[in-house]
């Protein structure tokens, strides 16, 4: 499959042309790279590394061997179907040839290029299907697929008829994600929003638009041909995630001022029956929004607004917005943190996940982390993560409610800590903090310089001190769960009104064929997929539906970590 780079090669010969071909639409070039990885990445990856002319690569580019026998349903369903067609000898002849010529580079294909009725259906990078042999014969007689020009454009016409049939040829720019819907329709001819990704042809591993999202994303972070890269790059063990949203509505500049409490951004522009049903997200007092008209709905404004790195759109009540003035950019100054802690350990101390909860890590042998350089790769090892814990299991004691206690957090920093990102067990007190601050050294000492964190202290660490330590908040369930779908780390985090009684945190994980988020009919997240600790332990579950925005919670935030 292709790597960051082969993408490098691809965007380096074919960007330019790439370029100009979408101009004028929303299209993104990265996504016409990502159908080119989907489509032949198998085939021009290995080629290209066997040094070939980039002009024989292009011209090699042909695949889908697969007859009705295999499940094909559209013409030509067999030898015979395509040799009774109008030149059908001809075409067959080509087809044929065409497999054995690209065999000779591709081992993959070797096998089936010994049989002697086997062809190809698919032609081009961009795979433009034999079924279309009727309609226009002379795009496969006359070999236009072995031209670049010719198969990009192609492949354009296809994407901006997608674009047409999902309603977005007059947007100026798309999603990645519905992005990713026009790839599913140039694949199957259709897109069903509740689905999400997990639709198109399916390898025995993952949805075609799964595999097209991840290319999408991978060819985000590669930089080519003088032309930088839209996304970061991670490091290895890390998630390509998309940058944080930016303000853009175009009314007036507004600011929360309350005197007593945070100020609810709601869904919609009414009190919800109960009062935190509708809410977003909860803003402090002070906190700056800007109107989209600064027109009035049933007494709230529209607003847009950031909070954590979290973009926010809603509606606040107008009685709690004044007038402000439009804000000065001005880079940050950095801020001193206090350095990362962990409980210390008496010399060859083991703590197990079959031992009773405690403040120490984990430190067991043969403990999994997250790992790897692609977004499949560290799904996997996430998922390996999450059943090594095993939190349904009996018997590990670490993670079963009892006593009116649990361990939630504990679970969650156990899940953090092995995927690489730091969510602290103990943290330093207020004293220790200061000491720090006036620059002098502490030492961690339990009930002395450092402290247990429960939920409840975990949200307000998190927005206190998480940007530190590589997390941000997301403003939307379906960011979170796209990004975790990526390999990303994720939390739902929710603090309790009565400080004394417990928040509740749980962890975000990938998307599987059999565990999956729950979508309106729209595609929008209603519930993610967990994994927790608590009052029941589970390892995939949606939950309860909207739990953190229930009566017991002050707020919620949903946080990410690359």
């Amino acid at each position: 499959m292709p790597n960051a780079d082969d993408i490098r090669w691809f965007k380096t010969e074919f960007g330019p042309q790439i370029e100009a071909a979408v101009a004028g639409t929303p299209l993104p070039p990265d996504l016409v790279v990502a159908v080119a990885c989907q489509e032949t990445g198998s085939l021009w990856a290995p080629m290209r590394r066997q040094g070939l002319p980039t002009e024989r690569i292009v011209a090699l580019c042909v695949g889908d061997t697969l007859d009705a026998d295999g499940g094909r349903r559209a013409f030509p369903r067999t030898r015979q179907e395509l040799l009774a067609a109008p030149r059908g000898e001809e075409m067959f002849a080509i087809a044929r040839q065409a497999l054995l010529d690209m065999a000779v580079h591709v081992t993959g294909y070797q096998g089936v290029a010994r049989r002697a009725g086997k062809f190809c259906h698919g032609f081009g990078v961009f795979q433009l299907d034999l079924q279309f042999f009727r309609d226009d014969p002379d795009y496969f007689l006359n070999r236009d697929y072995e031209r670049f020009d010719q198969t990009l454009a192609r492949c354009v016409h296809e994407l901006r008829g997608a674009l047409r049939q999902l309603g977005l040829e007059d947007r100026d720019t798309l999603s990645d994600l519905e992005s990713a819907a026009v790839g599913i329709v140039y694949n199957t001819g259709g897109f069903k929003p509740a689905k999400g990704l997990k639709q198109g042809f399916n390898d025995g591993q993952r949805y075609y638009g799964e595999a097209l999202f991840d290319y999408l994303r991978l060819a985000h972070s590669v930089a080519a041909a003088g032309a930088p890269a839209t996304l970061p790059g991670a490091e290895p063990g890390q998630a390509v995630i998309a940058q944080p949203g930016v303000v853009s509505a175009g009314g007036p500049w507004m600011r929360v001022q309350t005197f007593s409490s945070m100020l609810r951004l709601r869904r919609s522009p009414e009190i919800s029956d109960p009062p935190q049903a509708n809410v977003l997200s909860n803003l402090p007092d002070g906190h700056r929004v800007r109107a989209l008209t600064g027109a009035k709905v049933k007494g709230f404004i529209e607003v847009e607004t950031t909070l954590a790195g979290a973009l926010l759109r809603g509606f606040a009540s107008a009685k709690y917005l004044v007038a402000d003035e439009e804000p000065v950019e001005e880079p940050l100054a950095p801020v001193p943190v206090a350095p990362a802690v962990s409980m210390p350990r008496r010399p060859g101390s083991v703590t197990r996940r079959r031992d009773p909860a405690n403040a120490h890590s984990l430190n067991e042998r043969g403990q999994p982390q997250r790992s790897g350089d692609t977004a499949d790769a560290l799904r996997q090892s996430l998922g390996a993560i999450i059943d090594w814990l095993a939190v349904d299991d009996p018997a590990h004691l670490r993670y079963q409610p009892g006593g009116g206690r649990t361990f939630c957090n504990l679970y969650a920093h156990d899940y953090c800590t092995l995927a690489g990102a730091y969510l602290p067990r103990v943290w330093w007190t207020p004293d220790a903090l200061l000491q720090w601050a006036a620059g002098q050294g502490v030492e961690p000492q339990y009930g002395q310089s450092i402290e247990e964190m429960r939920a409840n202290d975990l949200f307000r660490w998190l927005r206190g001190a998480g940007a530190s330590f590589g997390w941000r908040q997301t403003g939307t369930l379906t960011k979170l769960q796209t990004e975790v779908n990526q390999g990303a780390i994720g939390l739902v985090v929710a603090r309790r009104k009565e400080d004394g009684r417990s928040g509740h945190i749980v962890a975000v994980v990938p998307e599987t064929d059999e565990h999956r988020a729950r979508r309106d009919a729209q595609g929008e997240v209603l519930a993610p997929l967990q994994s927790q600790a608590g009052v029941r332990n589970f390892r995939r579950s949606t939950g309860q539906a909207g739990w953190w925005t229930g009566e017991a919670f002050a707020e919620f935030a949903f946080w990410l970590h690359a």
